[in-house]
């Protein structure tokens, strides 16, 4: 049985054979001037025309003075003609090499729709087989050779071009409400934003050690101090946890942030984002998987989290002890840290709550002990902010934004005192910040959502979703 070494020398050798006749096996230039697809789409409107066509062979049938190959471009595949003198290149042609095809369009006696070669040139040989779709099905060998699980696969790469598209809605949607994207850093002195565990690199140009940002949160809000009304920015942060069906390290995240607006305004706004997101992407906004179902385009319940706690554990999270939250956890068969904390512990049992919701729900009203960042609400108690629950996962998360200085100085006080005492996912002080804030920071409402609300919709876990997952190195 052939291997895939005896394979790769025999292409070697017809390697070898091309460029001996003074054919070049990776030519810079293409004369490609029409797609697959266009042909498809209107083949009375091509019938007889000459064009120029480009792809990679997917078959290849040669029968002495004629010999068909069928080429595939990202808009589809066809079938190329050839005899006479273009019939010659072909034994030195392969499954998956690239061509180009100059001819007419026409139709074979058997009626397919074809491209009648008149010139044929090899624009890149390749020097190891495709696998078959029904050979290549184990999932890290599809996701350490994603370059190949997406050749072989279109689901695949249908699947990228919808999350392109998830992402050109989403700015379009905000473009068209005034919002202007700016980039802000990805390395930071001080990372804050949110509860993740960052990442540390070292710029030698300053020699000091940075963080790579876990949110895009604090730079934004800097903009508002610095007069931007509506600004936003979509692209990576890194959070250094464990990897899960929902969360990676690395992943694509939106942030926007809009003065003069409340938690009420952001939350119709992005019912409204919601909607228009899902239609764009996926033509519905009706989802289902083998837990859930759910039906965007209606009215949100909206759930206070004090109450929903006290329904499903009977604590109220404003008057509650360590010992009673443990034991809650304990209960409930949730790990419990050694640094376990109040913060912490109630969270970990509301999402205990939150993976049997279907949604779409609006979680409000979230504690201020766990929203470092949010305004407080008149009870002094709870927040401004604002969460979509939606197939068993927080799927977004705004609030009406901390603007007053001395309370966001108390609040990352607290923050870094847990910080200091092993909780490695609290925010740090940023100074820096809250000096913006006494400069004064008009109020507004921020909002943010990353590519889980792609995955989940999408249906697939998040190493399936993104093209390229970290993976463990392998030689």
């Amino acid at each position: 049985m052939a291997t895939l070494q005896d394979y790769r020398d025999e292409r070697l050798r017809k390697l070898s054979e091309l460029r001996e006749q003074g054919i070049d096996p990776y030519p810079a230039h293409s004369d490609r001037d029409t797609k697959i697809g266009d042909i498809l789409a209107d083949f009375e409107g091509f019938n007889e025309k000459s064009v120029s066509i480009a792809g990679r062979i997917v078959s290849i049938r040669s029968f002495g003075k004629i010999a068909f190959i069928v080429i595939e471009d990202d808009s589809g595949k066809i079938q190329l003609f050839l005899q006479g003198e273009t019939v010659n290149l072909v034994r030195l042609l392969d499954l998956g090499d690239f061509l180009e095809a100059s001819g007419k369009v026409g139709k074979t006696k058997t009626g397919e729709v074809s491209v009648f070669v008149d010139n044929l040139k090899l624009l890149t040989k390749s020097l190891r087989p495709l696998p078959g779709r029904d050979g290549f099905t184990n999932k890290e060998e599809r996701l350490r050779r994603r370059y190949v699980d997406m050749a072989v696969n279109p689901e695949v790469r249908e699947r990228f071009i919808r999350r392109a598209k998830f992402w050109t809605a989403t700015r379009d949607f905000l473009n068209s409400h005034g919002f202007i994207e700016i980039n802000i850093p990805v390395l930071e002195h001080t990372t804050g934003g949110a509860d993740a565990n960052p990442f540390v690199t070292h710029m030698d140009a300053l020699d000091q050690d940075f963080y790579l940002r876990i949110s895009h949160e604090l730079p934004l809000k800097r903009l508002l101090g610095g007069g931007f009304e509506k600004v936003y920015d979509i692209g990576p942060r890194f959070r250094n946890e464990g990897m899960s069906e929902e969360h990676l390290p690395e992943h694509v995240a939106m942030e926007w942030y809009a003065a003069y607006w409340d938690a009420e305004k952001g939350r119709k706004f992005m019912e409204e984002m919601y909607i228009h997101v899902a239609k764009e992407t996926w033509g519905t906004t009706h989802f289902k998987n083998d837990k859930y179902e759910v039906e965007l385009d209606q009215a949100w319940e909206v759930w206070d989290y004090a109450e929903t706690m006290k329904q499903h554990y009977g604590f109220d999270v404003y008057n509650v002890d360590l010992e009673t939250v443990k034991a809650k956890l304990s209960k409930h068969g949730i790990v419990i840290e050694k640094t376990e904390n109040i913060s912490r512990g109630v969270d970990k049992l509301w999402k205990k709550i939150r993976a049997s919701v279907s949604g779409p729900v609006w979680l409000v009203n979230v504690p201020k002990f766990i929203s470092p960042l949010a305004k407080s609400n008149p009870d002094g108690v709870s927040t401004q902010r604002f969460q979509p629950i939606i197939f068993g996962s927080e799927l977004g998360n705004g609030f009406s934004e901390l603007n007053d200085p001395l309370d966001q100085l108390e609040r990352f006080k607290e923050q870094q005192e847990m910080r200091d005492a092993g909780d490695a996912e609290a925010m740090m002080l940023d100074q820096d910040f809250v000096e913006m804030l006494e400069y004064g920071m008009p109020p507004a409402c921020g909002w943010g959502y990353s590519e889980r609300v792609f995955w989940s919709l999408e249906g697939v876990s998040a190493r399936e979703g993104v093209p390229f997952p970290p993976m463990r190195k392998e030689n």
